[in-house]
């Protein structure tokens, strides 16, 4: 088989990153290469082209590799609904809950599943680049691991460890990571890149070579710290600090940061938009000044509704919308708006029926199948597209229009597409109407989102070519380790 696992040192050391750049850096070299992560832990989801979901950050690096993203590509996808649960997508369709106890005995069947996902795509493609979950030295978890070493022990996939020097500690951490493994996990560790570095390569040089010394492996290069590089995020491990457009925008965009928050990347289009303040947001106070608030999607929508009064953040959305200034929901922060949320059977959680804000004429009834779809439509004389995933089913009332899936009542707007606003033409329809319902001029950027997308992965690409060794890494995935690396202490 054909194929690299792309392991960290941690959580978003830069895992996604490396994987999309070797994926769109083959790509532009002529091999038939396929992204892979065996299980995504994220609420952040596409839907492909025959229906099936898959982890935001593999459709993005299918994207890359040039290939149509698919099911195959991320085999098993966990949503958490709590800190305990998660709704687990298999093959793209859903397929029940994994609880925190069952996390070895339960996932059995996961295993099986993306294994047999990757042999099929190891057999349609030249070159699989897989991308690793968390560390791979999360030694607790082991026995029941099918995304980084089992994975590569599975399919013989060398690997290769990266790790994020602004996080300081770099050496300790990638020296730990390969002693701590056992000797045949080992065995497949290759070396390492260093992701994030800033300054002056000639004071790094003396570590890294004692780090290749001690250890073995070899450096495969250090990537720079750019300020353009960032892809649609897996996780929501960077909304804290997470802000898009200049300090004093045209506009002031707050996006409520709800606890499960999922497919926030709807906002990243507007983060391009030159005349937008965009900010994440989880207190009242945040959104007294702002010109838009925005109630993005979220995996359980009567829990975050709940957050949102104990918060008092839902009375400052019906002021926003009292003094006549636009609200817009998505999915979940759409069903939020209406009248009632009806979960008779506990799909997202506990049985239950609550009310919603009461901004919109609409009522939710929750469902056991899963809406998955790509539609079209037009709003406000503006073409554009987007994705559905949802269990929720609305019903309007005669006091809404129709609004790109969901409905509107003048300053309030509601959909259930996620993705919209990524069509150029309805976003800056959408955002003129908000500046005049707020009382402010904006003047249409010209910003292109799909363009926008294209040249960050060109510029990956650029950054692995010039600052990887990526013909080593090319022959790592083609032939293999043709020689076996030292097993390192405590793990030998």
């Amino acid at each position: 088989m054909s194929g690299i696992l792309v392991a960290g040192t941690t959580s978003d050391a830069g895992k996604s990153v490396v994987t999309t750049g070797l994926c769109r850096a083959l790509a532009r070299a002529g091999v038939k290469v396929a992204p892979f992560k065996a299980q995504n832990m994220s609420n952040n989801s596409m839907v492909c082209a025959d229906g099936a979901e898959i982890g935001r950050a593999q459709w993005v690096q299918a994207i890359a590799a040039r290939a149509e993203p698919e099911a195959a590509m991320n085999p098993v996808l966990l949503k958490p609904g709590s800190d305990v649960r998660s709704h687990v997508v298999v093959m793209g369709r859903p397929a029940g809950h994994v609880d925190a106890r069952d996390f070895v005995d339960g996932r059995r069947h996961l295993a099986t599943a993306a294994y047999e996902a990757f042999d099929d795509l190891a057999s349609r493609f030249d070159v699989v680049v897989a991308e690793g979950a968390g560390s791979p030295t999360e030694i607790n978890l082991r026995a029941s691991d099918y995304v980084n070493m089992g994975l590569a022990r599975h399919a013989g996939l060398p690997t290769v460890v990266v790790g994020d020097i602004d996080r300081g500690g770099i050496f300790a951490a990638m020296f730990g990571t390969v002693a701590l493994l056992e000797p045949e996990d080992q065995r497949l560790i290759a070396g390492f890149v260093i992701n994030k570095f800033r300054g002056d390569l000639s004071l790094l040089q003396p570590g890294l070579d004692q780090l290749e010394r001690l250890t073995g492996r070899r450096v495969y290069g250090v990537l720079p710290w750019h300020p353009d590089v960032w892809l649609d995020s897996e996780d929501a491990l960077d909304l804290a600090g997470r802000r898009a457009g200049p300090d004093q925008g045209t506009l002031k965009v707050a996006v409520v940061r709800l606890p499960r928050i999922s497919n926030f990347t709807d906002v990243d289009a507007l983060g391009l938009e030159p005349g937008l303040d965009v900010v994440f947001a989880a207190d009242p106070r945040a959104l007294s000044d702002a010109d838009l608030v925005v109630l993005p999607g979220t995996r359980s929508t009567i829990a975050d509704l709940a957050w949102l009064r104990e918060r008092g953040i839902d009375r400052a959305v019906h002021a926003h919308a009292a003094a006549g200034r636009p609200v817009l929901g998505i999915c979940g922060g759409f069903q939020m708006l209406g009248r009632t949320v009806a979960d008779p059977d506990g799909v997202e959680g506990a049985p239950a029926e609550v009310d919603g804000l009461g901004l919109l004429d609409v009522r939710t009834d929750f469902q056991g199948e899963k809406v998955l779809r790509l539609p079209r439509g037009v709003a406000l004389g503006a073409s554009t597209t987007g994705y559905e995933i949802h269990h929720g089913r609305i019903t309007r009332g005669d006091r809404v229009d129709e609004f790109l899936g969901g409905a509107r009542a003048g300053n309030v707007f509601g959909t259930m597409w996620h993705g919209s606003l990524e069509g150029d033409g309805f976003r800056t329809a959408f955002l003129t109407e908000v500046a005049r319902l707020s009382g402010h001029l904006f003047a249409p950027s010209g910003v292109s989102f799909a363009a926008a997308r294209e040249r960050r992965m060109e510029l990956l690409a650029d950054l692995v070519e010039e600052h990887l060794d990526l013909d080593a890494l090319a022959s790592l995935a083609t032939e293999g380790l043709t020689v076996s690396p030292p097993v390192l202490p405590p793990g030998a």
